[in-house]
């Protein structure tokens, strides 16, 4: 299909300057968050037919997460769009120098299926609150969840400002065929490649949010119990199925035992099961084959294969793993935790390195030198100390990634920036001018030049 009517006429809404407006950009943020509240019982009902994602769960990692992202923005709108001052050299005065943000203008934003509305929806409100136009191409894998979208969107804002095109691979294709003024991505590392080469066609910048596989390093010394906890729940929650999730734990060897015997309690006081609304099925079939082929029986410390009927596989967490395992050699992305065991931190710090940057890092200790070591020679887009996950709901951190685990970041003023380019302006009086940069040059000239300019 051929999308380019449908950028022309973003185009045109966007050269009116109608985005430009602050209470333009304020007035469609506050009907968005308006719509979505109105209509929670339908977005409940379709993520839920998607992959069983409780109310409470969808709440939680979703929609207040859309929610605080639309409240941070029209608190901050004013002051992110402001003018900026900045400083000027001598060469310049008695000039003064300012930057002005405005909008890239006609944005794609591609979607992501473990988190279908956030990871859709809150790149779109960035990109509204910089005053550009929008066109959401949300994933299909959950296909109720990319329909309720489509026809909440679609029905309620002017599509030359915001609208959701539904579709496949075929769809994305030929949207990436047509020149954007920029695209933002949520997905795989091998799917953010073909965007960045389809946008480099155009010489569209890109935002890509990839993954990769999160370390978290667990060191003598820590409160056993609440690390276990909070590695438990950071894991597990959405089946697994979140970026950011600690894809493999290194456990100091001295507590390797202590600490895989306070997972195993943690995982059974949870009592983790879809019918008692704390846990999701995989996405689909194809994923549930995948993540059920990375389980070795022989490994198993608690959890085990799953029941392919309800596409289900329980908290698992495999031990004795070492980085040459079959579960090591690709993002999990599932219900799957290989918990390995180091004697020495350099040790650990060298095998985290020989893998792609992750996308985040945890560290547990209650060293300081540890700690900062591990945060100054390891690479990765960002992460937590003593926690896991939780660093994504913080909307003063900028969230993204690194290297293979992806480029450029979001999450409140971020996310303004992400979609902005900073104009810089030089602006001068015409009452005084110094001659020095005129010709006829000489030495004389040249000695006052480098006096002022050094």
């Amino acid at each position: 299909m051929d999308y380019q009517d449908v950028i022309d006429q973003q185009r045109l809404f966007f050269n009116t300057n109608a985005t430009k407006d602050i209470s333009f950009r304020s007035r469609e943020l506050k009907k968005l968050k308006n719509v979505l509240q109105k209509n929670e019982k339908l977005l409940y009902a379709s993520i839920y037919t998607d992959f069983k994602k409780s109310e409470f769960e969808t709440y939680v990692t979703e929609l207040s997460i859309i929610y605080h992202e639309i409240d941070l923005a029209l608190v901050k709108i004013k002051k992110w769009a402001r003018k900026r001052k900045a400083s000027t050299g001598l060469a310049n005065l008695p000039g003064r120098s300012y930057i002005i943000p405005e909008p890239y203008g006609s944005i794609l934003v591609i979607g992501a299926w473990n988190y279908p509305y956030q990871l859709s929806l809150c790149p779109a409100i960035a990109a509204i609150a910089a005053g550009c136009t929008v066109i959401l191409k949300p994933s299909e894998v959950p296909s109720h969840t990319s329909k309720a979208m489509a026809s909440l969107i679609n029905q309620n804002f002017d599509p030359a400002f915001f609208k959701v095109i539904e579709g496949g691979v075929q769809e994305t294709s030929d949207l990436l065929k047509v020149k954007f003024d920029k695209i933002f991505f949520t997905g795989s590392v091998s799917v953010g490649k073909i965007i960045y080469q389809a946008a480099a066609k155009h010489l569209t910048p890109v935002t890509l949010e990839l993954g990769g596989k999160s370390p978290a390093i667990v060191t003598k010394g820590i409160h056993i119990n609440m690390a276990a906890k909070r590695l438990v729940w950071a894991k597990f929650l959405n089946a697994g199925q979140t970026c950011i999730a600690p894809d493999y734990v290194l456990v100091e060897s001295s507590i390797y035992d202590q600490f895989l015997a306070a997972m195993k309690n943690h995982i059974n006081k949870a009592d983790y099961k879809v019918t008692h609304h704390n846990y999701t099925q995989i996405i689909n079939d194809k994923n549930f084959d995948r993540l059920n082929s990375l389980i070795d029986p022989d490994k198993i410390y608690v959890g085990g294969l799953g029941d392919p009927e309800e596409r289900v596989i329980p908290p698992t967490i495999l031990k004795d793993i070492s980085f040459s395992d079959k579960v090591m050699q690709e993002e999990i992305f599932g219900p799957i935790l290989p918990v390995l065991s180091f004697d020495s931190i350099d040790e650990a710090i060298t095998k985290v390195k020989t893998l792609s940057k992750p996308l985040s890092c945890y560290v547990f200790t209650k060293n300081k030198a540890v700690k900062n070591k591990i945060l100054n020679e390891i690479s990765f887009g960002g992460g937590a100390v003593n926690d896991a996950v939780m660093h994504f709901a913080e909307q003063s951190l900028p969230f993204g990634g690194v290297g293979d685990s992806g480029i450029g970041n979001y999450h409140g003023k971020y996310g303004f920036d992400t979609f902005s380019h900073f104009k810089g302006i030089l602006q001068k009086p015409f009452w005084i001018e110094l001659n020095l940069k005129y010709a006829p040059y000489s030495t004389k000239k040249l000695k006052w030049l480098k006096r002022i300019i050094g």
